[in-house]
């Protein structure tokens, strides 16, 4: 590593080991994460952008202390069941089957979704974003692995991971602190569970009937791969059988993370992760989101203010800014309330950041700008501890307007360090942006458009296609957007 920032020691909440450990990569400089994407079957929930938006705040700083990171985040399109179960219907041919369409149309209507909302939200997109279905083969060999230590056993065309067998020579439940004995006293005979060994086994692989839609040809036959599977595959594949970062939310950590490290485990001998993190979940007016009771909110809904939980629409870094404001590890309550807290200390830090360039100098500071930088560090060292660095962020605004009013000094050396140092953590960590500038940039935009629809209607005049000359005047009078003829040419006003 040759940053500037490289001498800075990170500390991470380990949850296989319960604790705050310190971050060493693998190889020296590089860091491999792997994030468990969205199964796209429908608009992405503000829960999951929580968990999306933590992990590219993580990707972001390791990026701003020099690491090459490898930040891979997958696709699931396939082999994710209702109930997130062995048993019942894909998600997405449930939804095609609903919609009357293809599955495959399903998958791109929700993964375009998933991008744009991200976008809005300015995360970042990770380095390979695979899918599930472009990586059968890789699951296959894997199953055949697994079968071939003896793990795995073949049912009636399904394939299905021996847990008791594994847990002989090794920990299921290591990274949920479960006991296999507890799991095995408190299960609940399922129905279809017949081809099980065990309740506690989970498919690898699952025979698809006739009616199921998407298929692939196996050695055990027609069928699709196991969602936890997925993972595994392509993680491994892009990361290696061994790397740094595996991240989620916290509900992926049982069973979906536990499966993954048996997995691993079973087919290569050696869990494949050094640090598992996992993001806390949002609660809406201090009750669990649930679409089926109605207490739910898309992201969508926070930025046109469209919901019966909002009084107004909020800019996407307004709610990027809110969700920083807790620790990526704590549960979050979202409420309008909440909102229009965040709205405002948003305005005001970022108030004061334009006033930064303005600032008077001195010869000499009268702040310590190197601790408070150090402080900022500090923070983010400490396992990302967004809330912590805010509030340096509003320390530092207090500074600002001292130094504004007269009651404190900054060298024009420190203003500079100053100035660089507050929009690293602001725009390039936690990946706000400024609304005066968007805003600024937005109106050059339409300004813009507005100038080339003068001059198509000016050709069209002079062409004597007054039709084409007065649409174009008249819808642009209906935007509010009035166009004036003179002896100098055509200007407009905002009506």
């Amino acid at each position: 590593m040759t940053s500037l920032y490289s001498n800075q020691s990170v500390t991470l909440y380990n949850s296989l080991s319960g604790e705050k450990e310190l971050f060493k990569p693998i190889l020296e400089g590089n860091v491999g994460m792997y994030v468990c994407g969205p199964t796209v079957y429908s608009n992405v929930h503000l829960g999951n952008v929580r968990t999306f938006m933590s992990f590219d705040m993580i990707f972001r700083y390791l990026k701003h202390l020099g690491y090459k990171v490898r930040y891979v985040r997958n696709i699931t399109d396939a082999g994710h069941l209702t109930d997130d179960a062995d048993e019942g219907e894909d998600k997405i041919s449930k939804k095609a089957r609903l919609e009357q369409i293809e599955p495959m149309e399903v998958v791109q209507q929700y993964t375009i979704d998933f991008h744009n909302i991200l976008q809005k939200f300015n995360c970042l997109p990770p380095s390979i974003e695979p899918t599930a279905t472009g990586h059968i083969i890789e699951q296959i060999e894997i199953i055949k692995e697994i079968i071939d230590n003896g793990y795995a056993y073949s049912e009636n065309g399904s394939v299905y991971f021996d847990v008791l067998k594994f847990n002989e020579n090794h920990n299921y439940g290591k990274l949920s602190g479960r006991l296999l004995e507890d799991m095995i006293t408190n299960t609940r005979e399922l129905t279809a569970q017949s081809e099980k060994k065990n309740p506690q086994d989970f498919a690898l692989w699952k025979k698809a009937e006739q009616q199921h839609i998407m298929r692939w040809p196996s050695p055990w036959g027609d069928g699709f791969p196991g969602w936890h599977l997925e993972c595994t595959a392509m993680s491994t594949k892009y990361l290696g059988e061994k790397f740094d970062i595996h991240g989620g939310g916290m509900d992926l950590k049982f069973p979906h993370h536990e499966c993954e490290i048996a997995q691993s485990e079973a087919s290569n001998g050696q869990d494949p992760v050094n640090y598992w993190l996992h993001a806390n979940m949002l609660t809406l007016n201090g009750k669990k989101m649930s679409k089926s009771t109605g207490n739910n909110i898309f992201p969508a809904e926070i930025f046109s203010g469209e919901s019966p939980f909002l009084t107004k629409g909020y800019s996407p870094s307004v709610a990027r800014f809110f969700i920083m404001q807790a620790h990526y590890r704590s549960v979050l309550d979202f409420s309008n309330d909440a909102l229009l807290a965040s709205e405002k200390g948003f305005n005001r830090l970022m108030e004061a950041i334009n006033l930064l360039s303005a600032l008077p100098t001195s010869e000499k500071s009268s702040i310590d700008i190197n601790s408070w930088i150090q402080s900022c560090y500090d923070a983010m060292n400490d396992d990302f501890n967004s809330p912590i660095l805010i509030a340096q962020l509003f320390e530092a605004a207090k500074y600002i307007y001292q130094i504004k009013d007269g009651k404190a000094s900054i060298t024009q050396t420190d203003l500079e360090k100053f100035q660089s140092s507050i929009h690293a953590f602001v725009f390039d960590i936690l990946g706000l942006e400024d609304l005066n500038i968007a805003a600024e940039s937005n109106s050059d935009k339409l300004n813009g458009a507005i100038e080339l629809l003068i001059q198509l209607r000016k050709e069209a005049r002079s062409n004597k296609d007054f039709a084409t000359s007065d649409q174009i005047r008249d819808q642009l009078l209906e935007l509010g957007i009035q166009l004036k003829d003179g002896k100098e040419g055509t200007t407009f006003t905002f009506s």
